[in-house]
This record gives structure tokens, sequence and C-alpha cells, in this order.
């Protein structure tokens, strides 16, 4: 949405700000078009976000104690993580890159009978007041879609910037220490159903001669009577390590910077924790 009336008790729009919301990119243009058909990647995306929402639910009451909290999802997407914390009480703002992503995750939302106010916006520059949530989450791999130091730093010292001084930051990222050691060429295939059939989602990877970062093709197939839609949309990631991202997050201002491995949190990718660093 583009109206920021739902976001008083959040909102702070600079001109910085509606600069990145009007600033296209192919990290957009891949978002918008895949936001109709992004819970097709799920076999089941209620439980999907159930069991997302329990997770990082345990991470932050390790954290912060019983909620409910004011958490952003600044790479809400459609919804999956954000419309599970709301579900779960929490008081739940969103906003993403993708305006069409946005717009339906605040819709998906009310269809499940919870609020979700959701605006496009850049991760760059968040157009939130200051110390105005007790948790932040960048969630799916969002944080890599930033290919250099300047603008993973940039949206770190924004994420710091929005978070209250006792907050938690919350990010997920994939294994890319492993990742950069094997240089996979693909991931397995995913398969969900539609009303019409089965629907069927595949990546194919193609790394850059510096090994750190990858363009990556998205394939959909859904079935369209007798036959096969299959859309493809592409974009790049940079392959982050864990020992890259917490030099990041400690010098955007985090401290008690922690990694939880799907094992021990329950959520599908690992996960990094951190507190901020109070002024002095």
């Amino acid at each position: 949405m583009s109206e920021f009336s739902e976001f008083s008790e959040f909102a702070e729009l600079s001109e910085s700000s509606r600069s990145s919301r009007s600033s296209r990119s192919s990290v957009r243009d891949f978002y918008d078009q895949l936001a109709a058909s992004y819970d097709l990647i799920f076999p089941d995306w209620d439980a999907s976000m159930a069991r997302q929402a329990e997770a990082l639910n345990g991470l932050v009451r390790r954290r912060l104690g019983e909620g409910p909290q004011a958490i952003l999802d600044c790479s809400c997407g459609i919804g999956t993580q954000a419309i599970g914390l709301a579900l779960s009480g929490h008081r739940v703002v969103g906003s993403d890159l993708s305006p069409a992503a946005a717009s339906r995750a605040a819709v998906e939302a009310a269809a499940r009978g919870v609020r979700l106010p959701a605006a496009a916006a850049d991760m760059r520059g968040l157009p939130f007041r200051a110390a105005a949530f007790d948790v932040v989450v960048c969630a799916d791999n969002s944080l890599p879609h930033l290919l250099s130091t300047h603008d993973v730093g940039a949206a770190l010292r924004g994420m710091r910037r929005v978070l209250r001084d006792d907050g938690l930051l919350i990010i997920s990222v994939r294994d890319y220490d492993e990742a950069r050691r094997t240089r996979p060429t693909s991931a397995p295939p995913q398969v969900s159903r539609t009303a019409d059939g089965r629907a069927i989602a595949f990546q194919l990877w193609h790394w850059h001669d510096d090994g750190e970062r990858y363009d990556l093709e998205h394939f959909q197939l859904v079935p369209a009577g007798s036959g096969w839609d299959v859309r493809v949309r592409r974009t790049t990631y940079w392959a982050l390590t864990r020992h890259q991202l917490t030099d990041a997050v400690g010098g955007a201002g985090f401290t008690d910077i922690t990694w939880h491995t799907p094992e021990t949190s329950g959520f599908y990718q690992p996960v990094l924790t951190a507190r901020p660093l109070r002024p002095a």
C-alpha cells in the first residue's frame, strides 16, 4: 500500500524513504512478478507460517520474555513470517521492496483475521521513526539481495535505528558457508498442489567469478489446461558467510551476536540474533 495512515505510531516519512520506495530494481521486479504465486513455493503455506512463527517466537521469548512485542518484518514478502507472528499475538508491521508483495501480505493477513499494516519500502531507507520496534525481522535470505558492503551496512544501520535499545534483531540466511564451499548449481524442486493440479518450483544458480555472488533463475511450472505455464524470474544474491555477516552486524551497532542452527532454533535456515549496542 502506498499510504501511511495506518503507520502513525511508527512512520517517519523522509525524502530518502520516498526516493527508495519509488526506485525500481531487478529485485523489486523479481518479487513483483512472483507475488501472486509465491505461496506455491510451499506444499502448505499456512502450515509453514505456523512452523516459522513458532520458531521465531521461541527466539523472541528467549531474549525478550513473554510478549506481545512490536515487530517490524522489513522483508515481509507476502507475509510468511509476519502473518504467523501476528497470529501469535504480536503487533506486526510489514515492509518490502515489492509493492505487490506488501499489498498481498496485508490482504492475506486480513483474510486470516489479523491486522498487518504493510508498505513498500527499501530496507536501506526504512520509513519508520527511531526506536519504534522491539524486534526487527529480516528473514528468508532477504539481506543477501544487497550486493555490496555499503548497502548491507546501510540496511543494518537502518534496522538498528528503528530498534529500541533493549530490542532484538533477527536475520535468517541460507547456509552460505557450505554453499561457498560446494558451489551448488541448483536447488531441489518444490511441489505444491493447486486447484488445477501440482505446481513445481526449482532454481538454477550461476556463480560469478568472484565465488561470492550468483545469479539465480527461479522456475515455476503451473498447470495450464493440458500443459504447463512456465514462468522464469531472475535475481542476484551475495553468498554472505557467517563471518562476513557477523562483522557487518557488529559494525552496524549490535552486540551479543549469536548464530542458531535449524537444529537448535527450529527455523529452516541459520538464524542470527543480536542486541543493539547501547550508547555510552
